[in-house]
């Protein structure tokens, strides 16, 4: 029984820690789209 919960422990810490690498370097977020910074609405481009 102990075997069963080590091994689910350790292959769901596998997939997380794979997941984490896998959204912190190979997923590219959609790009926000390019707001013209005109006037004084505060978008800290200035």
């Amino acid at each position: 029984m102990n075997i069963i919960i080590q091994n689910i422990l350790v292959f769901s810490t596998l997939g997380l820690a794979l997941a984490f690498l896998v959204r912190k370097f190979f997923w590219k977020p959609k790009k926000a789209s390019a707001k013209s910074c005109g006037g004084d609405d505060g978008c800290g481009c200035h």
